[in-house]
């Protein structure tokens, strides 16, 4: 690229500087012969007043040898008598011409030009002023012009190239860096960017790779968070299934143990569709919390219900004592009923990993004036540090570190939040807060709404 505006650089500039030289040189060329014969007419003119007042060939004489022109051998003036007096030059046949006509005249001689001046006498007669302007002083000075102008174009050609060159330089610097965050990106590494320089058009293309690579590192992230939260619904149908199995080794022919591990195989088998459903969706469209705004919403208590009748199962298998307060009534939320049931069975099932066997536990449906909270509380051991309890993905106990983070991006897409703290039983109490009304205007806010 850098050659290639270098070439151009040089074809423009060059035919714009013979544009400009050419016509340039081509007058100083004319103003020199013109300066010259200009001189040459003066030095004739300064004989005719002589000729005026004397015929005497010996003041003649002096009057030529007076004239520069003269005295450098390059005058000659021409009697009516035929009597010549200095150097002539002129052809024969010219002369007689001019002093025929009786007009100034400009003839060809060996090595320039004469210049011809008759001068009307008395009696009808001219003398012929003849002044020789040699080549030498038809074109000085013009070697040196041209001379001059050549340099100028070479300058400006050359200025131009270093210009182009530079603009080259930066244009080129701008992609090859585009270049090279692209290759980052294209080679996994998600964290390249570039920095926008160089023309508009660069630095716009700089800026959209950079938009690019923000929205692609979202959605890689997105995906990986809907691949581990969906993968970490299994691990509710996976529980029930494994403690219906462990209730059929010590009574293999139970039929409610076989129903209870159909349910299981049941609810495990959606949990797998869903998986591959969401692994068959475009890029952009990840299932999850995150997209829970734009569904539509469900009665928090009848999910609870529901979700409790499974879980109440396992609570007697395990001689957990559990209560269920507040779900009598509806509950409505603005989230889908697939993600509210996934958030129950997450916090419920980490009641069950994280707290011995005997434990009891409550789920409250509380309904506020701007949000409905679901408490999850129990007599277990607690959660010592809750802030990195809430950071997805830190783990303890054989855990994933998933189902508070479920519960939390659920409750947030709401305009809620995620709360943990001490339980009226003893244990750890998590309060998902499901916003089911806009927040309030502040008052700053309301004034300025007023005044529009």
């Amino acid at each position: 690229m850098r050659t290639s505006l270098a070439r151009i650089a040089t074809a423009v500039t060059a035919m714009v500087a013979l544009s400009f030289v050419v016509p340039l040189g081509l007058l100083n060329g004319r103003t020199a012969h013109d300066r010259a014969m200009t001189a040459a007419e003066r030095q004739a003119a300064s004989l005719v007043p002589v000729l005026s007042v004397t015929r005497d060939p010996a003041a003649l004489n002096d009057a030529v040898g007076s004239v520069p022109a003269g005295t450098a051998g390059r005058l000659a003036l021409h009697l009516p008598t035929g009597e010549v007096l200095g150097s002539p030059h002129a052809p024969a046949g010219d002369l007689a011409a001019a002093r025929r006509h009786g007009r100034t005249a400009t003839v060809e001689a060996a090595g320039g030009k004469v210049l011809l001046r008759p001068v009307l006498l008395e009696a009808g007669t001219h003398a012929v002023i003849e002044v020789h302007v040699p080549q030498e002083e038809l074109s000085r000075g013009v070697a040196r012009s041209w001379l001059i102008l050549a340099l100028v174009a070479l300058a400006l050609v050359l200025v131009s190239v270093a210009m182009a060159d530079r603009l080259a330089t930066r244009v080129v610097r701008a992609a090859e860096r585009l270049v090279r965050a692209v290759t980052r990106v294209a080679a996994g590494d998600l964290a390249a960017r570039v920095d926008p320089q160089g023309p508009p058009e660069l630095r716009a293309a700089g800026e959209a790779f950079n938009h690019m690579a923000d929205r692609l590192a979202r959605l890689l992230a997105a995906e990986r968070e809907a691949g581990a939260d969906l993968s970490h619904r299994l691990r509710t149908p996976l529980t029930a299934l494994r403690v219906d199995l462990d209730g059929l080794a010590a009574n293999p022919g139970d039929p409610a143990r076989l129903a209870q591990s159909r349910s299981a195989l049941d609810r495990l088998e959606r949990a797998v569709d869903e998986i591959i459903a969401a692994a068959r969706r475009p890029a952009g469209t990840v299932a999850g919390a995150g997209t829970a705004a734009g569904a539509a919403g469900c009665d928090a208590a009848e999910v609870v219900r529901r979700r409790m009748a499974f879980w109440s199962a396992l609570a007697e298998d395990q001689d957990r004592g559990w209560d269920l307060v507040g779900a009598d009534a509806p509950a409505p939320v603005p989230v889908p009923e697939a993600e509210l049931a996934a958030a129950v069975d997450a916090l419920m099932g980490n009641v069950f990993r994280h707290t011995p066997h005997g434990t009891a536990f409550r789920l409250t449906v509380h309904r506020g004036r701007h949000s409905t909270g679901l408490l999850f509380g129990d007599a277990g051991p607690g959660i010592p540090d809750g802030d990195a309890a809430l950071r997805r993905g830190a783990s303890g106990a054989g855990s994933t570190g998933l189902g508070l983070d479920i519960a939390r991006r659920l409750a947030e897409s709401t305009g809620g939040s995620l709360r943990i703290g001490a339980s009226p039983l003893g244990g750890a109490q998590i309060e998902v807060w499901l916003r089911t009304a806009p927040k309030p205007a502040s008052r700053r806010s309301a004034r300025r709404a007023a005044r529009r």
